[in-house]
C-alpha cells in the first residue's frame, strides 16, 4: 500500500522536473524496495531518492542501488528534514548530492530585493562583507544589513546555509 504523502511528493515533484527542457521523468517508485528493479529496467541517468520511503528508506535504497546495479545512476537524496545526520548518512551511502525539498520554496517566497540577490550571489562566490562592500561601492554596515535580510528571508541560520539554499533552489548554479 502506498502512503498518501509519498504519492503527493511525487505528484508535486514531477511537474517541477518536467518543466525543465533537459529533464525527462522516466519512472517513479512508490517505495524504496521498488527503486532497485526500476533502476535496472529504466537505466536513468539520475535518481531523486526520498529519504523517507516505506519498506526501504532512501539511504538504504541508495546503498542497494549502488551495490547491485552495474553502472549505477547518480543519486540525489531529497528530504524535508534538516538533519545533518541524514546528509552524512546519504553521502556515506554513496549519494552524489542532497537536496532539501523546501529549498526552492524558500527562494520563491523570500522575495529578495535586487540588491539582496546580488549580495547573495557574491556571498556564494566566497566574498567577505568587506569585499562585497568594496565591489558594490557601499559601506560594510550596509552589506551587513543586506546579509541579515537575506538570512531572515531565507530562514537561514548563517551565510553557509543561505548559500546552500541558493544552490539547491537553482538560484545559483555552479561555475
Amino acid at each position: 500500500m502506498e502512503y498518501g504523502c509519498v504519492r503527493l511528493v511525487r505528484a508535486g515533484l514531477r511537474p517541477v522536473l518536467e518543466a525543465q527542457p533537459d529533464i525527462e521523468v522516466v519512472g517513479e517508485a512508490a517505495d524504496g524496495a521498488a527503486v532497485i528493479p526500476l533502476v535496472r529496467q529504466l537505466r536513468p541517468d539520475v535518481v531523486a531518492m526520498d529519504v523517507r520511503m516505506p519498506l526501504l528508506d532512501g539511504i538504504e535504497a541508495t546503498r542497494a542501488v549502488l551495490r547491485t546495479v552495474t553502472d549505477p545512476p547518480k543519486i540525489l537524496v531529497v528530504t524535508t528534514f534538516e538533519n545533518d545526520e541524514y546528509v552524512y548518512e546519504a553521502l556515506r551511502a554513496g549519494a552524489d548530492g542532497f537536496l532539501l525539498k523546501r529549498a526552492r520554496a524558500a527562494m520563491e517566497r523570500a522575495q529578495l530585493t535586487e540588491r539582496e540577490a546580488e549580495v547573495l550571489r557574491l556571498m556564494a562566490r566566497g566574498l567577505s562583507n568587506a569585499e562585497i562592500a568594496t565591489r558594490l561601492v557601499v559601506g560594510t554596515e550596509t552589506i551587513k544589513s543586506h546579509v541579515s535580510a537575506v538570512l531572515a528571508k531565507l530562514g537561514a541560520r548563517d551565510r553557509t546555509q543561505a548559500v546552500i539554499t541558493a544552490y539547491e533552489s537553482a538560484f545559483m548554479t555552479p561555475g
